[in-house]
């Protein structure tokens, strides 16, 4: 007999992320100007994880150094991203999107209720304000922090 989760997942009338639970935590969120902070901190010792979450619409451009985990697949991955950002020692997972209202805010939400069921106070899951488009809206000093920028794609 199909779970409740495969059968959300081959229903093409719901989204791809009713296939899995709904998150208990609230999002922690992390201005552009804060993240761009830690990256200019990053050979510091300072543990930063970027995820970009995008799938479909993942051109123009990423913020240097994030991974690309496309939402749609993340869910069943999460406790092998956990033991190896933990076991690397990392302190900040920041997710977005291409505006973090809907998979950043989701995935953070996921994770952070992850390290609440692992009692990990040491790393936060935090959602990037605003997304990647608003990244690239500050322009200046951002988007020498961008990796394969292409300003048309904007």
């Amino acid at each position: 007999m199909p779970s409740a989760t495969s059968e959300a997942a081959n229903d093409p009338e719901k989204p791809w992320y009713a296939a899995y639970p709904e998150a208990n935590s609230r999002p922690t969120p992390i201005s552009c100007s804060e993240v761009l902070d830690l990256l200019k901190k990053a050979n510091d010792g300072t543990r930063l994880v970027l995820v970009d979450l995008r799938r479909t619409d993942y051109e123009g451009g990423t913020i240097n150094g994030s991974i690309n985990l496309p939402a749609q697949s993340l869910y069943p991955t999460i406790p092998s991203l956990y033991s190896i950002l933990h076991a690397a020692g990392v302190r900040d997972v920041v997710w977005y999107c291409g505006s973090s209202r809907g998979r950043g805010n989701r995935a953070a939400a996921w994770f952070a209720d992850y390290l609440k069921s692992k009692s990990d106070q040491r790393m936060q899951s935090l959602v990037l304000e605003g997304g990647i488009k608003k990244w690239v809206g500050e322009k200046g000093e951002y988007l020498h922090y961008m990796q394969d920028y292409d300003e048309s794609k904007w």
